[in-house]
């Protein structure tokens, strides 16, 4: 194994061990699409550079402090919705601190502009000619989904229309995530109008919502049109072939890493605190007729 060597780029010649930290509740079947690619960009970008990365798997409930002194890095990548004051604990060990996929005040962070992505995947449906769009969502904690979360209520006030609270459901974050879907689908589908379009907060929920929806003898996205997002790689493979917000993953890894990396070493000099990646719709069958 090559041993960590010096880059000289930016104050980062003492980083040779990084510590991939991953909130317990993302260690799930669901969530690893999302945040295996995540985790291998991280990878590439470190073993590029000579850097040791070590992967964690933390919840508040566990010696998080006493794990970092058994992998002893020099910095820290946290994936993920994490406790605040899990972070603050982090981030009082001195140790650079990035986080990826969340969003907190004064805290540096990668992340995809999550909100145009809900937009995005909103207003594609209301261009479709929807007018009962239900929204599944996560919990709303998490920054990447209530930011998606904003995006959908932006482009239904945009366009004019009335946010239901009743087509919107927020699933729960324990138990069987397919069976969550289907009873929140249950709970849609039994109502006075059912909804004739679904946006959901990512792919896991939105394949699951249209397995669940064909079960049922309806049709996508002919009775109900089927946006996801994530774009995992599950999605283009679904049938029908899943529409859904197109996010770049291994980038977000590697960025992680490139922001540890970039440490300012003048007097008065300051890192960039927060970076927003794009965001790209990928128009499939789920949503077009």
């Amino acid at each position: 194994m090559a041993s960590p060597r010096n880059t000289g780029n930016g104050g980062s010649n003492n980083i040779g061990r990084i510590a991939f930290l991953l909130h317990r509740q993302h260690n799930t079947q669901a969530a690893s699409p999302f945040y295996l690619p995540v985790l291998h960009g991280a990878e590439e970008a470190c073993r590029e550079r000579g850097i040791v990365l070590a992967f964690v798997v933390v919840g508040p409930a566990e010696p998080v402090l006493d794990l970092l002194r058994l992998h002893q890095p020099d910095a820290l990548l946290c994936a993920g919705f994490f406790e605040p004051e899990m972070v603050a604990a982090l981030r009082d060990t001195g140790k650079p601190l990035v986080l990826l996929d969340m969003r907190l005040p004064g805290y540096r962070s990668v992340n995809h502009d999550h909100q145009l992505g809900g937009y995005l995947a909103t207003r594609h449906l209301i261009d479709g000619g929807r007018r009962r769009i239900a929204m599944l969502t996560g919990p709303l904690a998490h920054y990447s989904i209530l930011e998606r979360y904003r995006g959908f209520r932006r482009a239904l006030f945009e366009a004019g229309m009335l946010a239901d609270p009743a087509l919107e459901v927020q699933l729960p974050s324990t138990g069987n995530a397919v069976d969550n879907v289907g009873r929140a689908l249950d709970t849609l589908l039994a109502g006075g109008k059912q909804p004739d379009a679904l946006f959901c907060y990512n792919d896991s929920a939105a394949l699951a919502a249209l397995r669940y929806i064909r079960e049922r003898g309806l049709a996508v996205p002919r009775d109900i049109a089927i946006v996801g997002f994530d774009d995992i790689d599950g999605a283009a493979r679904a049938m029908p072939p899943l529409s859904s917000i197109r996010i770049d993953k291994d980038t977000l890894g590697r960025m992680g890493v490139e922001a540890l990396l970039d440490r300012p070493v003048a007097s008065g000099a300051q890192a960039v605190l927060e970076q927003t990646l794009a965001v790209q719709l990928m128009a499939r069958a789920s949503s077009t007729d």
